[in-house]
Protein backbone atom coordinates (compact mmCIF):
# COMPACT_ATOMS: atom_id res chain seq x y z
CA UNK A 1 0.00 0.00 0.00
CA UNK A 2 1.37 3.65 -0.68
CA UNK A 3 0.03 6.60 0.39
CA UNK A 4 -0.75 9.61 -2.05
CA UNK A 5 0.63 12.65 -1.07
CA UNK A 6 -3.02 13.98 -0.40
CA UNK A 7 -3.21 11.39 2.10
CA UNK A 8 0.14 12.12 3.86
CA UNK A 9 -0.54 15.81 3.83
CA UNK A 10 -4.46 15.55 5.21
CA UNK A 11 -2.90 13.77 7.83
CA UNK A 12 -0.12 16.15 8.44
CA UNK A 13 -2.68 18.90 8.50
CA UNK A 14 -4.98 16.97 11.02
CA UNK A 15 -2.12 16.42 13.05
CA UNK A 16 -0.91 20.12 13.30
CA UNK A 17 -5.11 20.58 14.01
CA UNK A 18 -4.34 18.02 17.04
CA UNK A 19 -1.96 19.85 18.96
CA UNK A 20 -4.06 22.99 19.09
CA UNK A 21 -7.41 21.63 21.20
CA UNK A 22 -8.16 24.54 22.89
CA UNK A 23 -8.53 26.58 19.58
CA UNK A 24 -7.82 26.78 15.83
CA UNK A 25 -5.47 26.85 13.43
CA UNK A 26 -5.42 29.36 10.20
CA UNK A 27 -4.26 28.19 6.93
CA UNK A 28 -1.45 30.16 6.69
CA UNK A 29 -0.94 28.54 10.50
CA UNK A 30 -1.01 25.14 9.08
CA UNK A 31 1.05 25.88 6.23
CA UNK A 32 3.68 27.40 7.74
CA UNK A 33 4.32 24.50 10.37
CA UNK A 34 3.90 22.03 7.41
CA UNK A 35 6.25 23.80 4.61
CA UNK A 36 3.25 23.77 2.42
CA UNK A 37 1.35 26.50 0.15
CA UNK A 38 -1.49 28.12 1.67
CA UNK A 39 -3.42 27.14 -1.34
CA UNK A 40 -2.79 23.23 -0.96
CA UNK A 41 -3.79 23.55 2.90
CA UNK A 42 -6.91 25.18 1.86
CA UNK A 43 -7.80 22.14 -0.79
CA UNK A 44 -6.93 19.78 1.83
CA UNK A 45 -8.80 21.83 4.88
CA UNK A 46 -11.49 21.38 2.44
CA UNK A 47 -11.47 17.98 1.66
CA UNK A 48 -11.38 17.57 5.62
CA UNK A 49 -14.74 19.78 5.95
CA UNK A 50 -16.40 18.26 3.05
CA UNK A 51 -16.07 14.73 5.40
CA UNK A 52 -17.37 16.36 8.75
CA UNK A 53 -13.53 15.82 10.02
CA UNK A 54 -13.51 19.19 10.39
CA UNK A 55 -14.77 22.69 10.81
CA UNK A 56 -13.93 26.44 9.35
CA UNK A 57 -14.77 29.63 11.59
CA UNK A 58 -14.65 32.84 9.74
CA UNK A 59 -13.88 36.18 11.14
CA UNK A 60 -10.65 37.67 12.74
CA UNK A 61 -10.27 34.63 15.34
CA UNK A 62 -11.03 31.87 12.92
CA UNK A 63 -9.70 29.56 11.24
CA UNK A 64 -9.71 25.56 11.14
CA UNK A 65 -10.54 23.09 13.95
CA UNK A 66 -11.07 19.63 14.41
CA UNK A 67 -15.35 18.62 14.77
CA UNK A 68 -14.61 16.03 17.89
CA UNK A 69 -11.55 15.74 20.06
CA UNK A 70 -8.09 14.11 18.86
CA UNK A 71 -8.94 10.94 20.74
CA UNK A 72 -12.32 10.44 19.11
CA UNK A 73 -11.14 10.98 15.66
CA UNK A 74 -8.96 7.25 13.92
CA UNK A 75 -6.95 7.19 10.96
CA UNK A 76 -9.17 4.53 9.35
CA UNK A 77 -11.76 7.76 8.88
CA UNK A 78 -8.97 10.73 8.01
CA UNK A 79 -7.71 8.46 5.26
CA UNK A 80 -11.43 6.92 4.10
CA UNK A 81 -12.04 10.83 3.68
CA UNK A 82 -8.79 11.79 1.89
CA UNK A 83 -8.44 8.86 -0.40
CA UNK A 84 -10.87 5.86 0.24
CA UNK A 85 -10.36 2.38 1.28
CA UNK A 86 -7.52 0.45 -0.45
CA UNK A 87 -10.14 -2.05 -2.19
CA UNK A 88 -13.47 -1.18 -2.83
CA UNK A 89 -15.96 -4.11 -4.14
CA UNK A 90 -17.15 -2.08 -6.79
CA UNK A 91 -13.68 -2.25 -8.31
CA UNK A 92 -14.57 -5.69 -10.51
CA UNK A 93 -17.14 -3.82 -11.68
CA UNK A 94 -15.46 -0.74 -12.85
CA UNK A 95 -12.59 -2.18 -14.01
CA UNK A 96 -14.23 -4.91 -16.53
CA UNK A 97 -13.05 -5.51 -19.90
CA UNK A 98 -16.10 -4.03 -21.17
CA UNK A 99 -17.61 -2.32 -18.27
CA UNK A 100 -18.40 0.95 -20.80
CA UNK A 101 -20.97 -1.30 -22.36
CA UNK A 102 -21.85 -2.87 -18.82
CA UNK A 103 -19.69 -5.94 -19.67
CA UNK A 104 -18.51 -8.28 -16.79
CA UNK A 105 -15.22 -9.35 -15.33
CA UNK A 106 -13.71 -12.51 -16.92
CA UNK A 107 -13.08 -14.02 -13.55
CA UNK A 108 -16.60 -13.21 -11.73
CA UNK A 109 -17.13 -16.27 -9.78
CA UNK A 110 -13.91 -17.09 -9.48
CA UNK A 111 -11.12 -14.78 -8.59
CA UNK A 112 -8.50 -15.71 -6.40
CA UNK A 113 -7.03 -12.04 -5.96
CA UNK A 114 -10.39 -10.98 -4.57
CA UNK A 115 -10.75 -12.24 -1.38
CA UNK A 116 -6.61 -11.19 -0.97
CA UNK A 117 -7.69 -7.75 -1.54
CA UNK A 118 -10.83 -7.77 0.60
CA UNK A 119 -8.91 -9.13 3.61
CA UNK A 120 -5.63 -6.63 2.84
CA UNK A 121 -8.33 -3.96 3.09
CA UNK A 122 -10.06 -5.31 6.19
CA UNK A 123 -6.35 -5.67 8.05
CA UNK A 124 -5.39 -2.28 7.29
CA UNK A 125 -8.47 -0.47 7.99
CA UNK A 126 -8.52 -2.40 11.47
CA UNK A 127 -5.54 -1.73 11.95
CA UNK A 128 -5.64 2.39 11.58
CA UNK A 129 -8.80 2.00 13.61
CA UNK A 130 -6.78 1.46 16.51
CA UNK A 131 -4.67 4.63 15.51
CA UNK A 132 -6.04 7.94 17.04
CA UNK A 133 -4.97 11.77 15.84
CA UNK A 134 -4.19 12.26 19.66
CA UNK A 135 -1.92 9.18 19.75
CA UNK A 136 0.12 10.56 16.53
CA UNK A 137 1.00 13.75 18.78
CA UNK A 138 4.12 12.02 20.13
CA UNK A 139 7.89 11.95 19.07
CA UNK A 140 8.73 9.31 16.60
CA UNK A 141 10.22 7.17 19.21
CA UNK A 142 7.29 7.14 21.54
CA UNK A 143 5.18 6.34 18.57
CA UNK A 144 7.35 3.69 18.10
CA UNK A 145 7.31 2.47 21.55
CA UNK A 146 3.43 3.44 21.21
CA UNK A 147 3.30 0.90 18.27
CA UNK A 148 5.25 -2.09 19.57
CA UNK A 149 2.53 -2.47 22.46
CA UNK A 150 -0.62 -1.94 19.99
CA UNK A 151 0.12 -3.43 16.65
CA UNK A 152 3.35 -5.68 17.58
CA UNK A 153 5.03 -6.50 13.93
CA UNK A 154 4.25 -2.79 12.81
CA UNK A 155 6.48 -1.12 15.27
CA UNK A 156 9.97 -2.91 14.40
CA UNK A 157 10.14 -1.54 10.78
CA UNK A 158 11.64 1.79 9.58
Amino acid sequence: MKLTSQEEIGLRCLMQLARHPDGSSTIHEVAKAEGLSPAYVAKILGILRRAGLVVATRGRDGGYALVRSAEEIHLSAALLALGGRLYDTEFCEDHSLNAAEGGRCAHEGNCSLRPVLVSLDRLIHDALSRVTLKSLVRSEPAMSAWLQVRLPSAGSRS
